[in-house]
């Protein structure tokens, strides 16, 4: 669902977009870290948020870090 949304910001497309490991954060909803493999050797990791079931809200896509590989650690941030 956040994958439109990454490329809109990216301004480019993406053939592959596969989630290889997550981590949660629960906060006012559920902050998702998630290190996706987006081609070749390249990696991103994306924030995704989700609030609460009664807010009705979309997945939102928070903000991600591009150029990473697949040994870099996936962290908070």
């Amino acid at each position: 669902k956040v994958k439109p949304q990454l490329e809109e910001k990216e301004g480019k497309t993406f053939d592959v977009f596969t989630a290889v490991e997550f981590k949660t954060q629960v906060v006012a909803g559920t902050n998702y870290f998630i290190k996706v493999h987006v081609g070749n050797d390249e990696f991103m990791h994306l924030r995704v948020f989700r609030s609460l079931p009664h807010e009705n809200k979309p997945l939102s896509l928070h903000s991600y870090q591009s150029s990473k590989t697949k040994h870099d650690e996936l962290a908070f941030f």
